[in-house]
């Protein structure tokens, strides 16, 4: 009998630890995205703005900016998806090359939803340097 509970006990132990093994490392798994399940390849954008702020956070850097439409005139808040720090500092980026109040323009991929949103593949500082996003759209395996 003792035998039974232990063998009981620890086959509950086990079970216990990998449903909490799930539990933590699912969302992890599912944070990221593929380009295609967001952005869509078949609607490219050109986007001229001034920056209204810099997320440097992980899995992706995201800045907004102000862009004034050319119909309207009215102006929206845009938010454009960029490659992950690591990957952009590689690339020369710093958290300072973008500032708030800096006129850029984001050559890039607009959300398939329809929101303000767009995957950046480069970014032009207004001296013409211009400035590899490391766009997620390097994911050749769909269509999109």
């Amino acid at each position: 009998m003792r035998n039974l509970n232990r063998k009981t006990f620890s086959r509950m132990a086990l079970a216990g630890l990998g449903v909490a093994g799930a539990l933590i490392f699912t969302p992890h798994a599912h944070a990221h995205h593929p380009f295609a399940a967001e952005y869509s390849r078949q609607h490219p954008v050109t986007l001229s703005g001034v920056v209204t702020k810099v997320a440097w956070t992980n899995p992706h850097i995201h800045l907004y900016m102000n862009v004034r439409s050319a119909e309207s005139g009215k102006v929206s808040n845009w938010t454009v998806e960029m490659g992950a720090p690591h990957l952009l500092q590689r690339r020369g980026w710093r958290r300072n090359t973008l500032t708030t109040g800096t006129q850029i323009t984001v050559d890039g991929f607009l959300a398939r939803n329809g929101s303000s949103r767009i995957n950046a593949q480069s970014v032009t500082l207004m001296g013409g340097v211009k400035l590899d996003a490391g766009s997620s759209q390097l994911d050749r395996n769909t269509d999109n």
